[in-house]
């Protein structure tokens, strides 16, 4: 494992502990997708099946239980345990129009045409646009408290640096995997104007990150 492998999997994790902090320590889930949070729990069941069949190594086995842990918790506080503070009125992104075209790449773009091979193809395919849900909700409300944006950085970064993971891989190991290419850079230019809003804004001290208002 390389550090860029290593410090995109402690960014990932970094970002789901920030949400989940936010969360329990406000009581209140006000400004979080529930929708990409169901969408995220989805990415990781479909891609992480072989957890019982396929072992590589314990750090693998621990990461993929954490994920699958932690993203179902998530989702129990946003729709069980503070459900009251949840905002569906501006969680509105039709989730429909990620899912039917990501299933259809997923039967027509991957390594073999098996159950578990297609799932995880999909998995990949669908944790590139999980996030639009929450993008699209901080467009709709204009703004975004610094917590949940120091959420998305991470989850950004955590994106950045596998491809620089996979650009060291193919240079020392010849390895190269296009479907994961591909969908990591699709899911990283859509942070790269968050990214810019992030650093211009919320670094500067700013308590929540308000998007510029059309003239």
């Amino acid at each position: 494992m390389n550090i860029f492998r290593l410090a995109g999997d402690v960014s990932h994790l970094v970002a789901i502990l920030i949400l989940l902090m936010k969360i329990w320590r406000s009581k209140s889930c006000a400004g979080i997708s529930g929708k990409s949070q169901v969408l995220f729990a989805l990415v990781f069941t479909t891609r992480y099946l072989d957890l019982f069949t396929v072992y590589i190594s314990a750090y693998n086995t621990v990461m993929k239980v954490v994920f699958l842990a932690l993203s179902y918790a998530t989702v129990y506080l946003i729709y069980m345990r503070f459900r009251n503070s949840y905002d569906s009125e501006n969680d509105t992104f039709r989730v429909e129009f990620l899912l039917v075209p990501v299933i259809g790449l997923s039967f027509l773009e991957n390594y073999a045409f098996t159950p578990l091979e297609i799932l995880w193809t999909f998995s990949i395919f669908l944790e590139s646009v999980a996030i639009m849900p929450q993008l699209f909700m901080i467009t709709k409300t204009g703004e975004a408290e610094s917590i949940t944006t120091h959420y998305l950085f991470f989850l950004g970064l955590y994106r950045a640096l596998y491809i620089a993971n996979w650009v060291w891989r193919y240079h020392t190991e010849g390895f190269y995997d296009q479907i994961a290419i591909v969908s990591g850079v699709v899911q990283t230019i859509f942070y790269c104007d968050f990214f810019y809003l992030y650093v211009t804004r919320v670094l500067r001290g700013r308590g929540k990150m308000s998007l510029p208002m059309p003239v």
